[in-house]
């Protein structure tokens, strides 16, 4: 008989850490207060416009399954927020973006120069935030993670424009941008419970496998989902002239006149030609391609886990990764 995958939906993760986001959510409040109005405007605008607090949920729930029972993993997810949301800023400014998370950008509401030095502070804030927890190996991971973060954005500036990127060099922005603050996140839990370094690097692995799933879906759905469900303007890669892995793969599976036709659209950027370009994306099927590579990482992912006991904290972090995957936005 086939083995039944047991799953817990996204509604029933969020009640099993219900008590440990509420006090994320105090903790982010009460440290974004800053003397300065502009400040508090709008680094409350950005945490309060939505999203799933999917970085801290990993921090809470990696820390549980790896059986921690102090509350530094409250500092430690409020801390990851606070780099993720800093982090967005700043994207959100190099990309000229002017809507996110079905509302109007910072950078939009209330200019760019706003922008980058209120994601500086968010930055600053979490650096006194880590010492707060007071551990040495925690300062060290989230050094290491803000650093590597800030490289997979200059390296994703060198990709932007260039047809000649290729799926090892996307891989490695994924990387940099997204899966290393997942990566981060889970350690931390694991860091904090003590596990041995074997177990560590395991549940740190699924932060990398989950983070590499979620970017890929995301790409994949800046070329097949709904503004109203993306809650960002769709095609915005192709008109930011950023070579993606569905038009990585397109290209490379295309030639003549649709070939030339991708290598212009990325070189220029624009969505002139995204009607065209969709087609070429649906006959060289380079969605499905997307969408077999995250399954993979869905399963690597889960995979890491077997070092874990038997929990239903362990249990939230396999669905989450397979809600990665399902997800529409």
């Amino acid at each position: 008989m086939p083995q039944t995958v047991s799953t817990m939906d996204f509604t029933a993760i969020q009640e099993l850490i219900s008590e440990d986001m509420q006090a994320v959510n105090r903790l982010i409040q009460a440290r974004l207060h800053s003397e300065i109005v502009l400040v508090n405007q709008l680094s409350h605008y950005i945490i309060a416009s939505g999203g799933k607090r999917l970085r801290p949920m990993l921090s809470l729930l990696a820390a549980r399954a790896c059986g921690y029972n102090g509350d530094k993993h409250i500092n430690v997810a409020a801390i990851v927020e606070f780099i993720h949301t800093a982090t967005l800023l700043h994207d959100d400014v190099v990309d000229e973006s002017d809507m996110r998370r079905g509302q109007e950008t910072a950078n939009n509401v209330w200019g760019n120069q706003a922008a980058v030095l209120v994601g500086d502070f968010l930055y600053s804030r979490s650096f006194e935030m880590m010492v707060d927890v007071g551990e040495m190996r925690v300062m060290e991971i989230l050094a290491q993670t803000t650093n590597i973060i800030a490289e997979g954005e200059v390296l994703q500036l060198l990709n932007c424009n260039d047809p000649e990127t290729t799926e090892a060099r996307y891989l490695e922005v994924i990387y940099s941008k997204t899966a290393k603050l997942f990566e981060a996140a889970c350690q931390l839990g694991a860091v904090l419970a003590g596990l041995s370094t074997e177990q560590e690097k395991a549940v740190a692995q699924y932060g990398v496998h989950l983070g590499t799933a979620f970017q890929l879906v995301d790409d994949i759905l800046d070329y097949s989902a709904s503004a109203d469900e993306m809650g960002k303007n769709v095609g915005d890669d192709l008109a930011e002239g950023k070579p993606t892995l569905p038009l990585i793969i397109a290209l490379q599976r295309s030639t003549g006149d649709d070939a030339q036709l991708i290598r212009s659209a990325i070189e220029k950027g624009g969505l002139d030609k995204i009607d065209q370009i969709m087609k070429i994306i649906e006959q060289t099927e380079s969605l499905n391609y997307a969408t077999a590579i995250a399954k993979q990482e869905v399963e690597k992912a889960n995979a890491c886990l077997t070092c874990l006991a038997d929990t239903p904290y362990k249990l939230a972090l396999e669905s989450l990764a397979r809600f990665s995957i399902s997800r529409t936005h």
